[in-house]
């Protein structure tokens, strides 16, 4: 489980000094925290590996989108900061699709569903969160799947 690499990550990153892959560690850990207790109440929790993937890529679009944002406001220090919580987070990421192995995926996913046209989209889309939500880019996948039903 993705919880346990952190928690041993953690303890490892502190014992050799790491300070920068311990905040990032305890970054990770105190938002997954955060999508719990926001589960709580939920009636249908997702998988644990599943929770924790889709919070490591929003955190990772967020520092992306910082990134952008410091290097066109000419604060490289701070988007070099950002990219290196980046590498920690992607540490703990599952495996990513190759792109010859998510064409396939989206290929077989609209020969199921008989998807034929823009308007098939969202069914598409649906399925394929729900059998690769961890192993691809869903925002790269949009664009793949639009390419083909376009």
């Amino acid at each position: 489980m993705i919880r346990e690499r952190l928690k041993a990550a953690q303890i490892a990153a502190m014992k050799a000094g790491d300070k920068p892959r311990t905040a990032t560690i305890r970054l990770i850990q105190s938002q997954l925290k955060n999508r719990d207790i926001e589960l709580r109440g939920a009636e249908k929790a997702p998988e644990d590996d599943a929770l924790v993937t889709e919070v490591l890529q929003k955190m990772i679009k967020q520092r992306r989108e910082s990134i952008t944002m410091y290097e066109q406001g000419g604060r490289q220090e701070l988007a070099d900061a950002e990219k290196a919580e980046v590498a920690v987070i992607e540490d703990f990421l599952p495996q990513q699709m190759s792109e010859a192995e998510a064409n396939a995926a989206i290929d077989q996913i609209i020969a199921e569903t008989g998807a034929s046209s823009i308007k098939d989209m969202g069914k598409v889309m649906a399925v394929l969160k729900e059998r690769h939500a961890g192993e691809i880019d869903m925002a790269k996948a949009s664009g793949m799947v639009k390419a083909r039903l376009g």
